[in-house]
C-alpha cells in the first residue's frame, strides 16, 4: 500500500529548548529532501522486498586493482600521519600534470589543493568566494546538495532555467537576467548532473562576457568531464579568454575512477586563492589520508583499462536505456550527451514527478529520483542512474512500463 513518506521528518527539535543554528534549516531544502525515496527503497528492501536502486550516482565497478594495491602497501609502510592540509607534494604535482595533459590548462602544483570529494571541495570554495547578502547563480535543474551548500555560506541560490524544450542547454540570455548588484559568483556543472547535457563553445564565450561584465568568480564542477558520449568532449571554461584567473576548477577520481568511497577530490585555483583555501582546510579536516593520496597519485598517473571499459559500457546502457524507455507509451527521454544519468519525461502521464517517483517505489520497487527535486526546470522528468548492470535496467523499465500502463 502506498503511503506519505519523508524521512526529512528525522530533523528534531532540541532537547531542554536548546536552539540549534540557523544552518540546519538553511541546508534542509527540497535538495536533502531529494534522497527520501531511496530512503523508503532500503526500508522495502529490509522488509524483504526485491528493490532495483537507479537514484545515486555510485558506479557498479570495482576501483582499479593497481591504485587499491597502492593504497595497502601506502599503509603497510606506515603512511598514516598528518599529510598537511593542502595535499600530499606529489598528489598536487600529479594532478597539475594531468590536468594540464588532459585538458591543455597550464597548471602549477601550489594551485591545487587536495580534499576529500568535489562536495567538500565546493563547500571551502564558497566559503572563501561569498558571505551572507551575496548570491550565487546556481542552474536549474541543479545537483541536490547545491543550493544548501550556496546557503551554508550565508549567500542566496538563484536558479538559471536550463529548459527542456532547448535539450536543458544553457541559454545566456537566461544568465544574462538573472545577474543583480548582489551576484558574486556562477556555480556551474558541465557534462551537467542531472540531465546530461554538455555547454557549446558559443554557451561558454558568452558565460565568459558575462562574468567578466559583471566581475563574477566562476565555479566549474568537472567531476564528469571524462565521461561524456558520441566522440564528444567537454571544454573546461577554465580554457576559454576571459574566464582563466576567475575560474575555480572542482573535480575528483570519484566517477573518473570508480572511487566514490575513497573521497578523493581537488580544487584548482586561480591567482593566490589557494593560499585562502588551504587555511581554511586547516580548521576543517586538515587534509585527507596519506595513504589514500599515494593511491591517487597512482590514479591521476596513468590510464586505466578498467576505467576505459567503464565508459564504454556507460554509453552502451545509455543507448539500451533510451530505446526502451521510448518505446514505453506516454514515457520519453533525451539521451544524455555526457555523465551517468538519464532523464525520463513522464509529463503525459499527468502525474507529477514526486507523486511518480514515490507510487513507482512503492508499487513496483524502482526508485528513481523526481526531477522536482533539482529544481523547478526538471518537473515533469525522473532521474535514472546508468550506475546498474544492463540486465537489472532491463528489469526496472519492464516494471516501468507495468507501472505505467496501469496509470
Amino acid at each position: 500500500m502506498s503511503r506519505p513518506f519523508s524521512p526529512s521528518a528525522r530533523l528534531r527539535e532540541p532537547a531542554n529548548g536548546l536552539a540549534y543554528s540557523s544552518l540546519v534549516e538553511r541546508v534542509a531544502d527540497e535538495g536533502a529532501r531529494a534522497w527520501d525515496v531511496h530512503v523508503r527503497g532500503r526500508e522495502l528492501e529490509a522488509e524483504g522486498h526485491d528493490v532495483i536502486f537507479l537514484g545515486v550516482g555510485d558506479p557498479d565497478f570495482d576501483t582499479p586493482a593497481e591504485i587499491t594495491r597502492t593504497a595497502i602497501d601506502a599503509l603497510h609502510n606506515g603512511r598514516t600521519h598528518y599529510p598537511g592540509a593542502a595535499g600530499i607534494p606529489e598528489l598536487r604535482a600529479a594532478i597539475a600534470r594531468y590536468r594540464t595533459e588532459r585538458t591543455g590548462q597550464p597548471v602549477e602544483a601550489d594551485r591545487v589543493i587536495v580534499c576529500p570529494g568535489a562536495q567538500n571541495g565546493l563547500y571551502v570554495t564558497l566559503a572563501c568566494l561569498v558571505e551572507a547578502g551575496d548570491e550565487v547563480i546556481v542552474l536549474d535543474p541543479a545537483y541536490a546538495t547545491y543550493r544548501a551548500t550556496v546557503r551554508s555560506s550565508g549567500a542566496e541560490p538563484v536558479g538559471v532555467p536550463l529548459r527542456a524544450e532547448n535539450g536543458f542547454h544553457l541559454d545566456p540570455a537566461d544568465l544574462a537576467a538573472a545577474v543583480t548588484a548582489r551576484t558574486r559568483a556562477v556555480l556551474i556543472n558541465f557534462p551537467h548532473n542531472p540531465t546530461g547535457a554538455m555547454v557549446e563553445a558559443d554557451e561558454l564565450s558568452a558565460l565568459a562576457e558575462i562574468c567578466q561584465r559583471h566581475d563574477l568568480w566562476l565555479v566549474s564542477d568537472e567531476v564528469y568531464a571524462e565521461v561524456t558520449y558520441d566522440g564528444r568532449s567537454q571544454r573546461s571554461p577554465a580554457l576559454v579568454p576571459g574566464l582563466e584567473d576567475r575560474t575555480v576548477v572542482i573535480d575528483s577520481l570519484s566517477k573518473s575512477r570508480a572511487m566514490t568511497g575513497w573521497r578523493t577530490g581537488w580544487i584548482i585555483a586561480p591567482g593566490g586563492m589557494a593560499a585562502h583555501i588551504e587555511n581554511v582546510m586547516q580548521c576543517m579536516l586538515y587534509g585527507c589520508a596519506m595513504f589514500i593520496q599515494d593511491a591517487a597519485v597512482t590514479a591521476v598517473s596513468r590510464e586505466f583499462q578498467e576505467t576505459s571499459a567503464m565508459r564504454a559500457e556507460f554509453s552502451v546502457r545509455r543507448d539500451t536505456v533510451a530505446a526502451r524507455i521510448g518505446a514505453i507509451p506516454r514515457l520519453a527521454c533525451l539521451p544524455p550527451e555526457g555523465g551517468m544519468f538519464l532523464m525520463i519525461d513522464i509529463r503525459e502521464t499527468g502525474l507529477d514527478s514526486l507523486t511518480f517517483a514515490n507510487r513507482l517505489v512503492e508499487e513496483e520497487k524502482v526508485v528513481l529520483l523526481a526531477g522536482a527535486s533539482f529544481g523547478a526546470s526538471a518537473e515533469g522528468f525522473l532521474r535514472l542512474s546508468l550506475t546498474s548492470p544492463r540486465a537489472q535496467l532491463e528489469r526496472a523499465c519492464e516494471r516501468l512500463a507495468r507501472f505505467t500502463a496501469r496509470l
